[in-house]
């Protein structure tokens, strides 16, 4: 019984370790906090997710986002994600599935070297007279 409950459960975990702004580079005008790392697993039995559905939505910006803002950090680089689904679809079924997503927590320190990096990839709306 106590095999069947362990196999049940599904966790989740976040890893954080204090950074030296002298021993990491992130770039300019970025001071680095800390490195995060999310962790999650969910238990599924016939395409019901015990505890709950493990998503990259959840690992990116539910844990690691939100552990990185309540350091103090203003942004998150070098973000690296992913989601394991190890016998494919029929892990759905009855199985496993792990997501883990990891970047590095940083403060900004100064004035952004490309005052348009923030704006992503749409074109600015120009008006002329």
């Amino acid at each position: 019984m106590k095999a069947l409950l362990l196999l049940l459960c599904a966790c989740s975990s976040i890893e954080t370790v204090r950074l030296q702004s002298e021993t990491v580079e992130v770039g300019p005008g970025l001071r680095p906090i800390a490195g995060i790392q999310a962790t999650a697993t969910s238990f599924y039995l016939f395409f019901i997710p015990i505890p709950g559905d493990i998503n990259l939505d959840r690992l990116v910006n539910r844990m690691l986002i939100v552990t990185a803002k309540t350091m103090g950090a203003d942004k998150i680089v070098n973000l690296r994600f992913h989601l394991e689904c190890p016998t494919a679809c029929l892990s759905r079924v009855f199985g496993t599935i792990q997501g883990d997503a990891s970047g590095i927590a940083v403060q900004m320190t100064g004035p952004p070297s490309d005052p348009l990096a923030d704006e992503g990839p749409e074109p600015r709306n120009v008006t002329r007279r």
